[in-house]
């Protein structure tokens, strides 16, 4: 049967019995027009049914990492809390920053071990393990004045694990001493802190007859070219701070590269050298044994730990001035808060009664500046050793 016989045997069309001219006619009219509403309802149905407001249900979005960063691991656990409940998203991962350090740290000095910058890099590091947890590792990388371990450093990654013990040498002597240094300090590096201003003493062998600067300089001129003097390697600040004093005082003595503090300062006891301007601490006990004689300070003023010993200016080297510094720094681009970190926890370190004992025994005073304070004084004493040496006229190479 047809679906318009249906509809009209139902009643909803009727005609004669004989079906009349116009009977057919209206009820295949009707029957169209049914037709045409029952489709434009099921339209606004559906219409209505997408047109519902998005979302109406949870979202699930993939993240390819795990919570601790581990690539390819995924993780399908729903976000905690009222809000997220109420936004009705679900974390299927969360890449959440770890808490620094997480491993050990590797600190490089750029010099052998013995020197100040290997003492004050034990010294920090040690803080630093107990206060976290992790090693800190030290690395002697020396030779070339000590830029070879700054050069080491900033080429590492600059993700706060690996540090350097920086110094007035490498930092602020190297850039006018060397042209073809591999580094600029003052765009390869972040610094950290500035730890603690080490003297320099000015010190020989009982077997030099002078018993004062002036009469060290005397015997200097009596016998040009005999006398020589130790560092701790080219460019280092003992060497610079000799050649300082061959310049100002008009001597000529011979200078004797070494790879650290301790070499050069058993060969001076050992009378292989005659004198060396070097770190106090490297030189006061052999100095009370007898073995060696110091003269005076390199610094502006007098020590704290040798009160008794005048400055070179004092002593008859007029404008002669010398302060020597070393500083934790790293690769340019660490972190900021990473830095903060390192910052506060090694200035607290300082503030210790074990450190300042222990540097108060050394000679050394404690500084614990600012990332900003810092960088401040590795700019000044840039330009300031720059006029220095072109003054001096000391030129060398690596």
């Amino acid at each position: 049967m047809r679906t318009s016989d249906s509809i009209r045997d139902a009643g909803i069309c009727s005609s004669s019995a004989g079906e009349g001219q116009y009977g057919g006619k209206v009820g295949d009219i009707f029957y169209f027009l049914l037709v045409i509403a029952l489709v434009a309802g099921a339209s606004l149905f559906l219409g209505s049914a997408v047109a519902q407001p998005y979302p109406s249900k949870p979202i699930k979005i993939i993240v390819p990492f795990a919570e601790a960063g581990a690539s390819g691991l995924v993780s399908r656990r729903p976000v905690r809390g009222k809000g997220a409940q109420a936004a009705g998203f679900y974390r299927v991962a969360a890449i959440a920053e770890q808490t620094y350090p997480t491993k050990s740290i590797r600190l490089i000095v750029p010099f052998a071990p013995g020197g100040p910058n290997d003492i004050i890099a034990r010294i920090v590091g040690q803080k630093l393990n107990e206060l976290w947890g992790h090693p800190v590792v030290i690395e002697n990388r020396g030779g070339s004045g000590g830029t070879i371990g700054i050069e080491i450093a900033v080429k590492s990654p600059a993700d706060g694990y690996t540090l350097a013990m920086g110094g007035s040498s490498n930092l602020t002597v190297a850039p006018a001493l060397y042209p073809k240094l591999a580094y600029d300090p003052l765009r390869d590096i972040t610094p950290v802190v500035n730890v603690a201003i080490v003297p320099y003493v000015l010190a020989i062998n009982p077997h030099v007859p002078a018993r004062n600067v002036r009469e060290l300089i005397a015997v200097a001129k009596s016998q040009r070219g005999r006398l020589s003097y130790g560092s701790s390697g080219v460019g280092a600040m003992s060497h610079l701070a000799a050649e300082l004093l061959k310049s100002s005082a008009g001597v000529d003595i011979v200078h004797v590269p070494y790879k650290g503090t301790v070499p050069a300062v058993t060969d001076m006891i050992a009378g292989q050298i005659d004198m060396m301007l070097a770190d106090y601490a490297a030189v006061a006990p052999y100095a009370k044994a007898g073995k060696l004689r110091l003269l005076a300070v390199a610094g502006g003023k007098r020590s704290a730990a040798a009160p008794e010993l005048p400055t070179m200016a004092e002593a008859g080297i007029k404008g002669y001035a010398i302060d020597t510094w070393f500083g934790i720094v790293a690769p340019a681009g660490v972190a900021k808060d990473i830095v903060a970190k390192l910052n506060a926890a090694i200035v607290n370190a300082l503030k210790t009664a074990d450190v300042r004992q222990r540097f108060g025994e050394l000679g050394y005073e404690a500084i614990g500046d600012t990332p900003g304070e810092f960088a401040a004084t590795i700019k000044a004493d840039i330009e300031k050793f720059g006029r220095v040496i072109k003054s001096a006229g000391i030129k060398t190479e690596l």
